[in-house]
């Protein structure tokens, strides 16, 4: 079997719903009477100074329906009528809500209406700020990691109960680090804990074995929007999302075809095209931003701040012992975060990796993250980053900052050419945070190349536990517009801060 070229799998993962097999989500099922109604609530993304991105899927083919205002109560209401709901893409839809001003309040509400136009279900309703064209004080939030290690929705300890926790730090918007469900993470109605009680899963038939069709991969994304805290947090909180590895399968990379009897299709290319469908069609990421389908991208969020969204997962060499010269990012994408850093005026530059950089993530005898765990000059796709971490330096690109999640706990990791085999760098940090909802996991082995030092980190001694035994986390990011030092906090589920510094910008 010869593997679809990286282009031609992104290309045809936004295709129509012939080139793969129409498929619609099990729960709910489409509905043929009664009016129109809104499924899995509504989801903000991609905010900008004059507007977001806002999504909702309907039960039934129907028009998606957004109204606007600065006023809570809709008075003078502007009145945005977005695509036609229909089973081509599960009933979801999205559409860019623009020609908003910019650092303001706004309140909108969604509704599906029928296709005659003579009758509406009932609207969701929710609320966000745009983006500033000046400088005010931002906050932003950062985690990944969701549904994994067999922890779902357990309705006995209030569900995923940290979305609570980030919504009342009231964050400008929500970084999501990749890993946003776990296709490959079946779910059990019951979990036996360690002290003896039972953790209760709720379980769709989506998630009761591997993803390998359209239709169970559009219900992994529709598990986590079945939970309330999930719901309330996407009304209110733009996010920016990425991807990684367990959208469609643990540490897969193109062109991979599997050895598994857990798995009927075997060629990776073919789940991975049918999980990047299922990912446009059920996240808040425009889908006319997605060039080539490309996840890659840079938001701007005033004269303070540009976020780099990453994908480190899409382009990147097969995983090998990483002893010869690979990429992670792709030549293209590679080009394109250099020359978007050096074109950038912010103070801050935010680079968001779904994988971390100096961190040993292994995948068997291979290589599954950057670092190969060898002391030495950069090999395997230590080479790429090195290259990009040069160019850095050498157009004096300042205050660039690393955030990313994946290997679930949260950390402070500071990298200095003193330390490191490779010198063509100026110092940085890179902060983790994660997991979500998921198993945790203890502090991964440095490598030496880039010379990190772990400042901070906060991690159980072995692999696993629920998330009751307090190692679930989120990162939170503050910009103050008076002297544009931005502070890092690293928090548990509850909101406390764990760890903070302060940085100056340079």
């Amino acid at each position: 079997m010869t593997a679809m070229n990286r282009r031609d799998l992104l290309r045809s993962a936004l295709a129509g719903a012939g080139a793969i097999g129409a498929g619609l989500l099990g729960a709910p099922a489409f509905a043929r009477s009664g009016r129109p109604e809104l499924t899995h609530g509504v989801q903000l993304g991609d905010p900008r100074p004059d507007g977001a991105v806002v999504w909702t899927r309907a039960d039934r083919p129907a028009r998606m329906v957004v109204e606007v205002s600065r006023d809570r109560g809709f008075r003078d209401a502007r009145r945005v009528l977005g695509p036609v709901l229909t089973p081509e893409t599960d009933g979801t839809g999205e559409v860019l809500i623009d020609h908003l001003g910019p650092d303001q309040e706004f309140h909108y509400r969604v509704f599906a209406e029928d296709l005659d136009g003579r009758a509406a279900g009932e609207p969701r309703t929710g609320s966000f700020r745009t983006a500033p064209r000046h400088a005010r004080d931002v906050r932003f939030l950062w985690s990944g990691d969701v549904v994994g290690q067999g922890w779902g929705i357990n309705p006995d300890v209030g569900g995923m109960t940290i979305y609570a926790a980030m919504a009342r730090r009231k964050p400008d918007f929500f970084l999501h680090s990749g890993d946003t469900v776990y296709a490959d993470g079946p779910l059990q109605e019951t979990v036996r804990l360690a002290d003896g009680s039972t953790w209760r899963n709720v379980v769709t038939p989506e998630k009761s074995k591997v993803a390998e069709t359209l239709a169970e991969y559009r219900g992994q994304f529709a598990y986590n929007l079945l939970d309330a805290n999930v719901r309330e947090f996407t009304a209110h909180v733009p996010q920016l999302i990425q991807w990684d590895d367990h959208e469609v399968l643990n540490n897969w990379y193109p062109g991979e075809v599997l050895d598994s009897a857990e798995y009927r299709e075997k060629r990776v290319d073919v789940l991975a095209q049918r999980a990047f469908r299922a990912f446009h069609e059920w996240q808040p990421v425009r889908r006319v931003d997605a060039v080539d389908g490309r996840v890659y991208r840079k938001v701007s969020h005033g004269p303070l701040l540009d976020v780099f969204v990453l994908d480190m997962r899409t382009y990147r060499d097969p995983n090998s012992p990483g002893t010869r010269p690979e990429e992670i990012l792709g030549a293209r994408q590679a080009r394109w975060l250099v020359d978007e850093l050096a074109r950038s005026r912010a103070t801050w530059k935010v680079i968001a990796a779904d994988m971390p950089i100096g961190l040993v993530v292994p995948d068997d005898d291979a290589v599954e993250a950057v670092a190969n765990g060898l002391p030495g000059a950069p090999n395997g796709r230590e080479a790429e980053l090195a290259r990009v971490l040069q160019e850095i330096r050498r157009r004096g690109v300042r205050n660039v900052v690393w955030l990313t999640a994946d290997v679930h706990y949260t950390a402070a990791n500071h990298y200095s050419p003193e330390r490191a085999a490779f010198t063509g760098f100026d110092p940085f940090w890179e902060f983790v945070s994660g997991p979500l909802h998921a198993g945790a996991g203890p502090v991964s082995e440095l490598d030496p190349t880039f010379g990190p030092e772990v400042v901070f980190a906060h991690a159980p001694a072995a692999q696993g536990g629920s998330p009751l035994d307090g190692f679930q986390h989120f990162g939170e990011v503050n910009v103050a517009a008076d002297t544009g030092r931005l502070t890092v906090d690293l928090r548990d589920a509850a909101g406390t801060s764990l760890w903070s510094t302060a940085l100056d910008p340079r």
